[in-house]
């Protein structure tokens, strides 16, 4: 066969997926839309030609993003999901160079990385989750590629520090495209799209599946200057957004309200969780800047099996560098939380 052998030697992306009750393992949103919204949605989905190709590169939903964001529409690329958009990331400017990332990190940079044959440069954080800049800035000065910093972090859920990324950023600026992703930035309230003025190889990453409730449609994008955006567009596959993916995304955008007091509720029981989880000696609760939590236990594997009786999923992460004992856990609904307290309190007590 003409597989290229090196996918022998990759692993695919792993995810055991589980049928509880509450659901705190994939960093979603806990809210569906409200009924009401749900029917007015599928009134707009009927309007979708089905038998028709979509917008070639999603002109009417980069408008609503561009009046949004107030950023230029020229200036952003929209895929099926910000992962298309790692490998897009990866192809226009890693491919015969190098992909440049810290670990623990999101699996789906190395994952590209070595899927598409890139040389892959993994720099551990320190020992608080800190970034190891000096090491960063060594390996920048020296190479050429793209380089990708989760900020907020995943799994880690801290926020770097802004004059680190700031010095990094001009470390990078001669031969590096620096993609800070901001999949989580809405729970920190955090926003590095200024940075792009005064470094146009920044590109900043972001996804409806947090904040926006949409996990399941898949869709993401970018911001970045309008000259890196015309050719990143071409290492995305044309007619890669389905009509419906479009029309939603447009519909979301119509009903911030409806996301300002998800986030706002998120973000309270986020706080609650934390007091709560602080109480608890036999854990370790590291403060979150996301919509999830990473904590410290006796035994993750132990802990995730007897979640699993009570019927709620969470993550282990005790296979990641600096992370043994660690598992990861989502905010959910306040009744959802509430329920993962108890089951907390009853296999630690």
């Amino acid at each position: 066969m003409a597989l290229r052998p090196q996918l022998d030697l990759v692993p695919a992306y792993h995810f055991t997926e589980q049928s509880c009750t509450i659901k705190l393992d994939q960093n979603e949103s806990p809210f569906e839309l409200p009924d009401h919204l749900q029917e007015a949605l599928f009134e707009r989905l009927k309007g979708v030609a089905l038998n028709r190709y979509p917008e070639l590169n999603a002109h009417s939903l980069r408008k609503h993003l561009a009046e949004y964001l107030n950023w230029s529409p020229d200036g952003m690329v929209i895929s099926g999901g910000s992962n298309i958009l790692i490998q897009a990331l990866v192809v226009a400017a890693g491919l015969g160079q190098q992909v440049l990332t810290v670990k623990p990190s999101f699996s789906v940079y190395s994952l590209e990385a070595n899927i598409l044959g890139t040389d892959l440069v993994e720099i551990p954080l320190e020992e608080d989750f800190s970034l190891p800049k000096n090491q960063l800035i060594e390996r920048l000065k020296r190479g050429k590629g793209v380089f990708f910093l989760a900020n907020p972090a995943a799994p880690t859920a801290n926020l770097f520090e802004k004059a680190d990324i700031i010095e990094l950023a001009e470390a990078a600026k001669d031969n590096w495209l620096m993609v800070i992703d901001e999949a989580y930035h809405q729970f920190s309230k955090t926003d590095y799209s200024f940075l792009i003025k005064d470094y146009p190889h920044i590109v900043c990453l972001r996804t409806f599946s947090k904040a926006f409730g949409l996990g399941g449609v898949r869709l993401g994008y970018a911001l970045m200057a309008d000259k890196v955006a015309e050719q990143v567009q071409k290492t995305v596959l044309p007619f890669s957004i389905s009509g419906l993916q479009l029309a939603i995304g447009e519909f979301m955008l119509e009903h911030q309200d409806l996301i300002r007091q998800n986030l706002e509720l998120i973000l309270q029981e986020r706080e609650r969780l934390y007091q709560n989880l602080g109480q608890i000696k036999k854990i370790k609760a590291y403060p979150s800047q996301a919509n999830f939590f990473l904590l410290r236990v006796p035994d993750a594997a132990s802990l995730y099996k007897g979640m699993l009786e009570h019927s709620i999923c969470i993550r282990r992460q005790d296979h990641l560098p600096l992370l043994e004992g660690c598992v990861r856990v989502s905010v959910g609904k306040p009744e959802e939380n509430d329920a993962f307290l108890s089951a907390l309190s009853k296999l630690l007590g």
